[in-house]
Order: structure tokens, then C-alpha cells, then sequence
């Protein structure tokens, strides 16, 4: 069979998104050969009861989870298991159907490990996505749906794009996310404010009973990041996922001054800000780490710093279909080390 490093030389020769493309086209068709499926799955996917937590009332056999952007159309979830993800987070997805930035919108930095998007929340609207759900269901690892409102919309008017899109997927997810912290709508992060948050979680509260987080952005200051996540919580935000992308260019050298920026470059900066939240938020609320992540060690520091669970998307380009068993045998690993005998005794580690 065809080494990773192999494919990448030849996918890293198409622009970006071309390349996703894709690779979404051999993870739909992977998706549908049960063959290959259950190779792929016996070969990536671990299941060991030192890994399994229940979160919101479900059960994750492991802790590493595909973050939002990767599968936005829920086109590929027959493949995550076989990739050896825990779950996964569709999205995001808006009520309506959307085309997304102009082209290109997707940029690579393999010096870097890094990528940067500016896709702008491209998908085929809530209808057409909730259609793909319901061919899969029941899902074979735990779901979560990633929403945003349309570009079109006004700020005034935010509150109805979320409240049809949690009313629309709620029966057919695990947990939900609030994204509004996405740098690829205009003016969506200026939602990233208290009273709009709390407005939005205590209709979220009054709609569903399902688990609803909140992502929030890197580039907050630490002091506004907690207050946000405290409105969040004390309205009746689930969790909270800490990163999204990143608008701080000095990262990656002669990258473009538009998008996020995600990979390796966004490592320290979210890891910090994961830190410092994990010591105000640790033991209020479900904590998911992401942004960086594509080792064992650095998803272990994320899980001692009070992460519930990790998401990794970027590392995957790079890294390839084995890192997340890599990722998982390693936390074993150092678990064991550190004599845990389960996931849940390592989680905020750092803050005991």
C-alpha cells in the first residue's frame, strides 16, 4: 500500500483546497468499502478502556476528536472511525446554502506545518447537511455539529441563524457549537461579547436539553476570554473549545494578511491561552483543547491542563492518517508512566 509521505507528494502538488478536495472524494468512497473500512479501522482506530470516558452522557472510546472545517457538508463520517478519531465535529455549517470567499481561500506552509483558510464558512446549507446526517445515523463514534450564521445575515439578526440551526440538528448530534469566533465572516467575532453570548445560551438553554459549547478565538485577551467563557457557562454553555484559528500573521513568515492560521504556528499561542483557561474553568465546565495539537505530548499537557478532549485537523495534512493512533498510543504510554489507569485521572493533572 501506498505510504502517506507518497500521497503527500503528489496532493501537496495541487493547490490546497483542490487537495482536500480530493481527499474528500477517497474518504467518501473509503466510507462506503467495508473491506477497506474495517482494514483501516482494525489498523488506526483504538479502543481500550484507559481512553474511554462518558461525556454528556456518551460514551468516547478515545480522546481525540477531528475538529470543525474538515468535513463541512458531513460527506465523510464512515471514514473518521477508520482514521482513529474518538468523534467528530461537522461544520460549520449556516441555515442557508453559502459559496464561501473567493478563490484561492486555502494556503499551505509545509516549512511550518501550517494552514491557512479563509474558506468563510463554505457548505451547503443546514438542509441539504442534515440530509447526509440521517444517511449515517446511527453514528459509529459521537458527533458533534459545528453552526455559524450566514454571511448575510445581520448582527441583529444573529440570534434567529442560530436559533433555527439548534432546533434543526439537535436530535441528530451528540453536543453543538457556537461559532463565532471564525476570522473568514466579516464582522462575526464582534459577536464574541458578553450580552450577545449570554442572550444566546439562554435561548439555547430554553430550546434543547442537548449539550451546547462555545468555540472561542486565540487572539482575545486572556481576561476577556475567561469573562466570555463565565457568561457562557452561567447561561448554560456545556463546554467551551479553545481554539479556533488565528489572525496573529508574525506567526508564519510572508503568509498572507487575511484568514486563520492554523498547525504547528498556532501550537504555543494556543496552548497558553488553553492554560491559563484550564486554571479559571477547570471542574465548571467540559474543556476541549485544539489548535496544534499532532503528538501524544502536547495532547497530554492539553489533557493536564484540565482538557476533557482534544481536536486535531491540520496535523493530519501534514502528519497523515496514522497520527491519531500515534497520538492515542502515545497518551497510553505516557499515562502509564505517570501510573493512571484511566484518561480521567490525568485530566487537569497540572492544576491539583
Amino acid at each position: 500500500m501506498i505510504s502517506y509521505q507518497t500521497l503527500k507528494k503528489i496532493l501537496f502538488k495541487f493547490e490546497p483546497e483542490t487537495a482536500h478536495n480530493l481527499a474528500e472524494y477517497g474518504l467518501r468512497i473509503l466510507g462506503k468499502c467495508k473491506i477497506a473500512k474495517a482494514y483501516m479501522e482494525k489498523k488506526n482506530y483504538i479502543s481500550n478502556p484507559k481512553l474511554t470516558q462518558e461525556i454528556f452522557g456518551v460514551k468516547f472510546e478515545n480522546p481525540v476528536g477531528l475538529a470543525a472545517g474538515f468535513d463541512k457538508n458531513a460527506t465523510m463520517i464512515k471514514a473518521m472511525k477508520s482514521l482513529g478519531f474518538g468523534f467528530t465535529e461537522i461544520g460549520t455549517m449556516t441555515p442557508k446554502p453559502q459559496d464561501g470567499n473567493p478563490k484561492p481561500r486555502m494556503f499551505r506552509y509545509p516549512e511550518q506545518k501550517s494552514v491557512q483558510n479563509a474558506m468563510g464558512f463554505n457548505n451547503k446549507g443546514a438542509h441539504e447537511v442534515l440530509k447526509n446526517l440521517k444517511k449515517v445515523y446511527p453514528f459509529s463514534i459521537p458527533i458533534g455539529t459545528n453552526i455559524g450564521k450566514n454571511k448575510t445575515t445581520p448582527e441583529e439578526f444573529a440570534l434567529s441563524d442560530y436559533k433555527s440551526l439548534i432546533k434543526k440538528f439537535e436530535a441528530s448530534s451528540d453536543y453543538l457549537v457556537i461559532n463565532i469566533s471564525s476570522p473568514n465572516t466579516p464582522n462575526l467575532r464582534d459577536l464574541q461579547n458578553e450580552k450577545f453570548i449570554t442572550e444566546l445560551f439562554t435561548m439555547a438553554k430554553e430550546l434543547t436539553a442537548k449539550p451546547i459549547l462555545l468555540k472561542i478565538a486565540p487572539d482575545m485577551e486572556i481576561s476577556m476570554a475567561i469573562d466570555l467563557c463565565n457568561s457562557a457557562i452561567n447561561a448554560g454553555a456545556a463546554g467551551i473549545i479553545a481554539t479556533n484559528t488565528t489572525i496573529d500573521y508574525s506567526l508564519v513568515p510572508n503568509c498572507q494578511n487575511f484568514g486563520g492560521l492554523s498547525g504547528a504556528c498556532l501550537t504555543q499561542k494556543s496552548a497558553s491561552l488553553f492554560k491559563e483557561l484550564g486554571r479559571e474553568l477547570f471542574g465548571k465546565t467540559v474543556l476541549i483543547s485544539v489548535g496544534g495539537i499532532s503528538s501524544g505530548a502536547q495532547a497530554y499537557e492539553r489533557i493536564k491542563d484540565g482538557a476533557n478532549l482534544v481536536q486535531s485537523y491540520s496535523g493530519m495534512i501534514f502528519e497523515g492518517p496514522s497520527m491519531v493512533r500515534k497520538i492515542n498510543e502515545e497518551l497510553l504510554a505516557l499515562m502509564a508512566k505517570d501510573g493512571y489507569e484511566n484518561i480521567s485521572q490525568a485530566i487537569g493533572a497540572n492544576l491539583k
